[in-house]
């Protein structure tokens, strides 16, 4: 059976298994819509929160941002990773505790406002939309190759399967495919990587071969061969860095306090039945989510290696393009390599400086790495399934987070309070509908590719949500003048930022006119700076909160008892 064939198998076969646990776990009230009937197991919570978090960015974007940045695109690691401990220390138990299970719900009951809990709305579908884009554009590239349509049939077919589970069944659907997606992405990352240690390096472990000799008898290590091919091809050596210290510290800071700010991984522990639960899933989620965030960086080098090597002949002195891989004809028709022959001796080069002729998609080399290495057709294929998994899982979670905020936070607790439960639950399925019909858009449109959109929408989540949680929680006086002052500031600043450099302005996005070196991609952690000084010095000139709202606060420190997830 060739590439397609496997994958049309595979691929139908993972989507017939999501349908399928979407009927069967089919939501009837807005309890087990919104929060899964707060039941969850720990150790499932734990596998679909990972799912949930590791998106198309994770799976599909991630390995190749390291691939082509080396060094420089460790901060995707450090701050991803290290976001999700804080969530689970300083967030998750006190959250939970509360008991509502939208973020604007609390920020709406915490800070006593209706006015804050639709800003915090606004900002929750805002950076749900962004986020989702990049998902869709993930979907859409996995099925431009794989099953050779174009990537706006590629976005709608992906669009389709996530309306059938994501309206049907809400989040006790979501949860439940969520977990089956774990296993499809974890199974299709890791057998490739596994496969291509082997027989780079002989070791059957790819966080090891990652740092292990070459299996060609050489003695030299597989970095060290990497640095010197970087250095000869013009490029910056691998395991050196480009970017300034401060850009570095903000961009990894801007990920951390996206995470940890991220509605769609939030409402997750209110799908467990206790608060130890809740601690429990988390320390589960970091464990699954660790598998694959520790082979990234070896996925990453080896498919470097051997893009290098298959591209430019073992002379290096360029491939005959008609001798060329069959890798390389296949994604050019996606669209995603390009070849201009500029010496025109009918070569293809790869290279870091004005000898190169190739256009490469750094979004392919996770998906193209099976290829690459010559891997059976069936590895090539499990691949691909697994890249719609991930993305799947988190446009399932973001729509969900987008459906809630509608129909829970906007109408029933905010402008139609005499709703029945009914039709709290309609409202949210059209809301859901209505959210991946604009997600659809996004990802035919994208603006960027998945890891860059999706590195702005934690930038979003940083700048906006982050501090009202943290004051809502260990500033008991923050009032809720304050809070929806910082929340302004800190996403407009942080929104306008990223508008002017990637869209008004484009060619002058460079480090010359960044504000004090800053990346559009780390801006997110001067938007949170912002919206602190907005939120303490409103409410140093409006006041403290109300005795019981500082009687409520003081409780929540103690993550003692249920806190039963609730929308009254």
């Amino acid at each position: 059976m060739d590439i397609q064939g496997w994958t049309f198998l595979l691929v139908g076969l993972s989507f017939a298994l999501y349908i399928g646990i979407a009927i069967w776990a089919r939501a009837g009230s807005t309890k087990e819509f919104y929060v899964a009937g707060g039941g969850v197991p720990p150790v499932a919570n734990g596998m679909a929160t990972a799912a949930d978090w590791m998106s198309a960015a994770s799976f599909i974007s991630m390995a190749g941002l390291i691939s082509f940045m080396g060094y420089d695109g460790g901060v995707y690691l450090m701050g991803w990773t290290g976001g999700y401990v804080l969530l689970a220390l300083c967030l998750a138990p006190y959250l939970r505790k509360f008991g509502k299970f939208t973020v604007p719900d609390f920020i709406g009951d915490r800070y006593y406002s209706q006015t804050a809990r639709t800003v915090a709305v606004i900002c929750a579908i805002f950076v749900s939309f962004t986020y989702v884009a990049g998902q869709m554009r993930g979907v859409g590239v996995v099925f431009s190759r794989f099953l050779e349509v174009d990537i706006v049939t590629g976005v709608l077919l992906g669009m389709c399967v996530v309306f059938f589970y994501a309206v049907l069944g809400g989040m006790k659907g979501i949860t439940y495919t969520q977990v089956a997606q774990y296993c499809v992405l974890i199974f299709a990352y890791l057998v490739p990587a596994v496969f291509i240690s082997m027989l780079m390096t002989g070791n059957p472990v790819p966080q090891l071969g990652f740092g292990d000799t070459l299996a060609d008898g050489s003695g030299t290590y597989l970095l060290d061969k990497l640095n010197g091919l970087s250095t000869e091809l013009g490029f910056t050596e691998y395991t050196s860095g480009n970017k300034s210290m401060i850009d570095v510290f903000f961009i990894t800071f801007a990920l951390m306090v996206g995470t940890a700010g991220l509605p769609h991984v939030i409402v997750r522990f209110f799908t467990v039945p206790k608060v130890a639960d809740a601690r429990r899933s988390a320390g589960w989620a970091l464990v699954f989510i660790a598998i694959l965030y520790t082979t990234a960086p070896a996925v990453a080098s080896f498919a470097r290696v051997n893009m290098i090597e298959t591209i430019n002949g073992s002379d290096g002195q360029g491939v005959v393009y008609e001798e060329a891989p069959s890798w390389i004809s296949n994604w050019q028709q996606t669209g995603l390599i390009g070849w201009e022959d500029k010496n025109g001796d009918g070569r293809m080069f790869y290279s870091g400086d004005d000898r190169n002729e190739m256009k490469i998609d750094r979004d392919i080399m996770v998906l193209a790495n099976p290829e690459i290495a010559n891997l059976p057709a069936w590895v090539i294929a499990l691949v691909a399934a697994g890249g719609v998994a991930a993305a799947l899982s988190t446009s399932a979670g973001l729509l969900l987070v987008i459906s809630t905020s509608i129909s829970h936070d906007l109408l029933k607790r905010n402008l139609m309070p005499n709703i029945s439960d009914k039709q709290e639950l309609m409202y949210a399925r059209i809301a859901a509908a209505c959210g991946i019909s604009v997600a659809a858009y996004l990802g035919i449109h994208p603006p960027g590719f998945v890891a860059q959109v999706v590195a702005f929408a934690f930038g979003l989540a940083a700048s906006s949500f982050f501090p009202a949680i943290i004051l809502g929680i260990f500033h008991k006086r923050m009032n809720k003048e304050g809070a929806i002052a910082g929340m302004l500031t800190g996403i407009t600043f942080t929104a306008a930022y990223i508008v002017y450099f990637k869209f008004i302005n484009p060619a002058a996005n460079t480090p010359d006119n960044w504000w004090f070196g800053i990346s559009p991609e780390g801006i997110g952690t001067l938007g949170m700076i912002f919206n602190f000084l907005a939120a303490f010095a409103v409410q140093k000139m409006t006041g403290e909160a109300p005795q019981h709202i500082e009687d409520m606060v003081e409780s929540l420190r103690y993550p003692k008892g249920a806190g039963e997830a609730q929308g009254h």
